[in-house]
């Protein structure tokens, strides 16, 4: 009876232990060494763990092969500190391919400065000959929303008025108390956001700042929506 009964109980755990659990958890191990490796510019850790075709697309949206990566990989300069560590984890395996995604805090000490960014990490591994390798990276710089500023209200009531990009396209700011609001015509009006003098964003559109325009003799002239380096010009109406 107590054989049978260990024997039952020895079954149990086999039957519990989860192989993707276990991939899940050496690739975060695996994960974890390759971030740590970037402060000294340890380059044998993430040597061994590229596959030779092995493609990296850096938060810049460079695009590297293998060997490419490999050379950028430098000790932090002198003044400079820090660490990156793993927040949140996935990976999905289906054979011998997994696919994984976590997010990495990082925090910096430079010159003396404290500094903190988050990435989003999509890999791809596969197994070869037993053993896991690295065939695609691609790390995302998480965007955070800039600490706004109060402007004077003699400064906000400079900005309202109707801004035309197209006939069909007409933007209106108006001010509501201590802060300027806008949107499209038709449209419900959003917060504007002063991050510095002329430059305002909108709660949850990171990637868009509104940078206001001005002629000689300081007046506002239009604003561009600026994304990605790329401006929609908008002229004000008179």
């Amino acid at each position: 009876m107590l054989v049978r009964l260990m024997w039952l109980m020895l079954s149990t755990a086999i039957a519990n232990t989860s192989p993707v659990a276990d991939v899940s958890q050496e690739l975060r191990l695996r994960d974890q060494a390759l971030l740590d490796a970037f402060a000294p510019g340890d380059v044998k850790v993430w040597d061994q763990a590229l596959a030779v075709n092995a493609v990296y697309l850096d938060e810049n949206g460079v695009v590297m092969n293998r060997a490419e990566f490999l050379a950028q990989i430098q000790p932090l300069p002198k003044g400079a500190s820090g660490s990156i560590q793993i927040s949140k984890y996935s990976a999905e395996v289906s054979g011998d391919v997994a696919t994984v995604v976590h997010t990495d805090d990082e925090t910096e000490d430079y010159h003396g400065q404290h500094l903190n960014a988050q990435y989003l990490t999509t890999e791809t591994w596969q197994r070869q000959q037993g053993a896991w390798k690295l065939l695609l990276v691609h790390a995302y710089a998480v965007l955070h929303e800039p600490k706004a500023i109060t402007l004077p209200t003699a400064d906000l009531d400079a900005y309202v008025g109707r801004y035309s990009a197209a006939p069909d396209l007409v933007y209106t700011v108006q001010r509501d108390g201590d802060h300027l609001v806008g949107g499209r015509e038709g449209r419900p009006p959003a917060p504007l956001l002063a991050e510095a003098r002329d430059v305002f964003f909108v709660s949850g559109q990171l990637r868009v700042r509104k940078i206001f325009q001005r002629d000689q003799q300081g007046n506002i002239i239009g604003f561009v929506d600026r994304r990605e380096g790329e401006d929609l010009i908008w002229k004000r109406m008179r």
